[in-house]
């Protein structure tokens, strides 16, 4: 299976121009993956700079033939034409979908700090190395209260599906909206995560569980140990960070470990503000 995580600033590169066939040639030519994690994503949002109100699910996934489109809308407004501007997450996978889930992830009230609503999609994915849990977010910018309460948000949502995957064996026959689906504990959590790896938060997600629940496993050092991660943002003349830094992770629990083949990321492309980062497994 070959994942790739990307955030596309709504397909905006460092020219300035939207440009989704960009964006999307550039993921074919780094490889053929069965899942494409998506963030930045907008619907009718024309006051994005360089957007034009177009819907970039359909976009997508028009260029994106034989994918399952799987969008998690984060922030959802009305615009000046009288219809709804969205803004979110999204997944693209040809592989066999089954539950998925779209979790707004808590908002809290910080008056003096610029914040949006963050959402964390969560699909359930048969590949040939078993099924999992695909999970992909992007985490509040400015505020480093906001994302350790989101990373703490997700981490109890991660603790309570390996609860959950334990369902389907004990559950009697149902039909209909109780019938009851496959929740996999072994899941990838991928994103844009608005933090360096030297960043507390970086430790919060990786702390071991106590409970029985699977850990997360930074996915860079089990390919590429004692050496520092590659840079995703801050490579070409981006404003919003001081240099060249990690914020795009993904992460692993326990039974994955072994099955990692390969982590890449491609620091040429400026299609984005962000580097496209990738994963193959055995």
């Amino acid at each position: 299976m070959k994942l790739l995580s990307w955030n596309i600033q709504w397909g905006r590169g460092i020219d300035g121009y939207v440009d989704l066939a960009r964006i999307v040639r550039t993921i074919r030519q780094l490889g053929d993956f069965d899942v494409v994690c998506l963030q930045e994503v907008a619907v009718n949002f024309p006051g994005l700079p360089g957007s034009h109100g177009e819907n970039q699910v359909t976009e997508l996934a028009n260029l994106l033939p034989g994918y399952t489109s799987l969008y998690g809308v984060a922030t959802d407004v009305p615009n000046n034409s009288g219809g709804r501007s969205q803004f979110g997450n999204a997944i693209f996978t040809r592989l066999p979908v089954g539950q998925v889930w779209r979790h707004l992830l808590p908002w809290q009230a910080e008056l003096a700090t610029p914040s949006m609503q963050r959402v964390l999609v969560e699909a359930v994915v048969t590949a040939d190395i078993g099924p999992l849990r695909i999970m992909t977010t992007h985490l509040e910018y400015y505020s480093q209260r906001q994302r350790k309460t989101q990373i703490e948000a997700i981490r109890n949502l991660h603790r309570e599906a390996c609860a959950m995957s334990q369902r389907q064996l004990l559950s009697k026959e149902q039909s209909g909206t109780f019938e009851v689906f496959p929740r996999p504990a072994e899941a990838l959590l991928c994103g844009d995560l608005n933090f360096p790896a030297t960043a507390s938060e970086h430790v919060q997600i990786l702390a071991p569980f106590n409970d029985g629940t699977l850990n997360f496993h930074d996915a860079w050092p089990v390919i590429h140990p004692g050496t520092l991660h590659a840079p995703t943002v801050g490579i070409h003349s981006v404003e919003f960070v001081a240099g060249p830094e990690c914020f795009d992770f993904v992460f692993i629990t326990d039974g994955l470990v072994n099955r990692l083949f390969a982590y890449g990321t491609d620091t040429e492309t400026k299609a984005s503000d962000h580097q496209p980062v990738w994963v193959e497994f055995k």
